[in-house]
């Protein structure tokens, strides 16, 4: 592909919009009906792209970024009632093996995040390298509310950004924090005012793109193995995430949240 020639895939998928432009791919996350939630389909196309992208030597950088008010608020939690610990074992998987593709990628990928950003969407964003975020943004790990816990990643990389203290704060408490404390806090690279937010991101890409790409996929291929143990630690994560979806608090929270009603957890 010649420089500054566009090559789009929007009509390729259904849940992402795709685009090549000047060496860097894009991903929209197009479910606004659903604030882009991802379900098993999004994920596989995701899968899809990441796969086709790393052997892409067209491809040098990749934005993540998400159509309407929301990143990605979360995974579809209407998935999650049929779901089993053989079923919550292989879901919790294989979010981790996509994420962990978007984290081993030899090339620089930077989250644009546009709006929501939970469960999910915020495991997501800390599987790449950073995150430039619009000031009406808005973050959290809320899996705890519906009594379950992190199952892509959450537990092992949301220390690594804010440190143990803070981690624990936001996987224990479910609360949702504003871009302006995700910056205060290292989880945010840079704040953008909403319309600036894509200019910014790209702008920046366009930098590290203008460096020595051999030298810039090194130097991200010596900081991940940096947190090699990790591996130990995402089992560890997809076994306890598997054993809540046998408790009853689960379907509790669940059913709470679909019905729009406060759950009420017994601890079992």
């Amino acid at each position: 592909m010649a420089e500054n020639q566009v090559e789009d895939f929007m009509s390729t998928y259904k849940n992402l919009l795709v685009e090549v432009r000047d060496g860097l791919g894009t991903i929209t996350f197009n479910r606004p009906e659903a604030l882009n939630a991802l379900n098993q389909q999004t994920i596989d196309e995701l899968d899809h792209v990441l796969g086709d992208w790393e052997k892409n030597p067209q491809v040098k950088g990749i934005i993540l970024t998400g159509k309407g008010k929301a990143f990605v608020a979360g995974a579809d939690i209407t998935q999650f009632n049929s779901l089993n610990n053989e079923g919550a074992t292989t879901f919790a998987k294989r979010g981790q093996e996509v994420f962990g593709k978007c984290e081993k990628i030899l090339k620089p990928v930077l989250a644009a995040v546009n709006g929501f950003a939970l469960g999910g969407g915020c495991e997501l964003i800390l599987a790449c390298d950073f995150i430039y975020a619009s000031e009406n943004a808005k973050f959290g790990q809320p899996e705890v509310n519906l009594g379950i816990m992190c199952g892509w990643g959450g537990t092992q990389r949301m220390p690594r950004f804010v440190g143990l203290p803070r981690a624990r704060e936001l996987l224990f408490s479910g609360e949702m924090i504003s871009a302006e404390e995700a910056f205060r806090i290292g989880l945010v690279n840079k704040l953008c005012k909403p319309e600036e937010l894509m200019n910014e991101s790209v702008k920046k890409m366009k930098l590290i793109l203008s460096r020595g790409p051999l030298a810039v996929a090194q130097t991200k291929k010596v900081l991940n193995e940096t947190f090699l143990t990790a591996e130990e630690g995402l089992k560890k994560e997809r076994d306890a995430f598997s054993y809540l979806f046998s408790t009853s608090d689960k379907k509790e929270g669940v059913n709470a949240f679909l019905e729009k009603r406060p759950a009420n957890f017994q601890g079992k």
